[in-house]
């Protein structure tokens, strides 16, 4: 009804109204996402994930230390405390196996769903807004959503970590026990979240795509969750077949891991984030293509 689609029109005044170009439309998602409250939701989600952390280590870590080397500190020397701030800051990497992407996966979803759910999205189609445009601007501040929460983590990890726990060499366990000097496990773990955020683009594209096609908040978080978890299953399963082992999407999730080997395989981990970013472009034509192809009030 008019006097719904005023409303609607509404409660996001944004630059949308006064043209239509890429960058309006940009500009518009950027208001409404800063508008949102689940921008916040996600921000808060993330700290507390990383408060955890903090606690955790903070009153179990040291024992866990202690009994993961006690066979070692014979035969080695240590230097520092091994319960540092590197260790603490591989240990919120790991989070970029489920808790963030599974975070990003529901909040960026909800850019779409929302819009289904309150009509907007009918309202903004009744504007002289190209739906190739509208879809793209989605995309791209979604993308760039992800990479503003990567950076977030990345910050406030390394900045809490070395101020509460200090500097030290970093202990890791991956295929055996490695251990790097303070120095250079600062570069790698910077390393890996650069490499980390582009397996979070990849989820985030795919949690926007789905909205796509399902269009309901609800079962776009359960089929985001349900592919979020079947791709972490399937990392572990070797297919018996080199090219599903190494063109899989699955298969490419984990490149921000092999920075934690003595020596690390940058061919290894280019290739994985170069397929990635093709797995994620696929992704985000297939989402267009059927954003443009379907009645919005269908």
């Amino acid at each position: 009804c008019r006097n719904h689609h005023l409303y609607t029109t509404n409660r996001f005044k944004s630059p949308i109204w006064k043209g239509t170009s890429m960058i309006s439309l940009i500009r518009s998602e950027i208001y409404k996402i800063s508008k949102q409250s689940k921008t916040l939701y996600a921000l808060a989600a993330i700290l507390i994930i990383e408060g955890f952390v903090f606690m955790s280590a903070y009153y179990q870590g040291a024992g866990i230390i202690d009994l993961l080397l006690d066979n070692l500190k014979d035969s080695f020397e240590f230097r520092g405390n091994l319960l540092n701030g590197n260790l603490i800051i591989y240990l919120i990497l790991n989070s970029l196996w489920f808790h963030i992407p599974l975070i990003l996966m529901i909040i960026i979803s909800g850019f779409l769903t929302s819009e289904y759910k309150d009509k907007t999205l009918e309202t903004v189609m009744l504007q002289p807004v190209s739906k190739l445009y509208f879809i793209l601007s989605k995309y791209i501040v979604s993308i760039a959503f992800t990479l503003l929460i990567v950076l977030i983590l990345a910050v406030t990890t390394f900045f809490i970590s070395y101020w509460i726990f200090g500097y030290g060499d970093l202990v890791v366990y991956l295929d055996g026990l490695n251990f790097f000097k303070s120095d250079d496990a600062f570069y790698r773990l910077i390393y890996a979240f650069l490499s980390g955020s582009i397996t979070m683009v990849f989820f985030s594209v795919v949690s926007l795509t789905l909205a796509v096609i399902l269009k309901d908040a609800t079962k776009t978080w359960i089929v985001s969750a349900i592919f979020l978890i079947c791709s972490n299953l399937l990392l572990k399963i070797d297919f018996r077949n080199e090219v599903i082992n190494e063109l899989f999407f699955s298969k490419l999730t984990d490149s921000w891991q092999y920075f934690f080997y003595y020596e690390i395989p940058y061919s290894t981990i280019y290739f994985k984030n170069f397929m990635l970013l093709g797995y994620s472009i696929l992704v985000m034509i297939i989402g267009v293509l059927i954003f443009k192809r379907r009645d919005i009030q269908g």
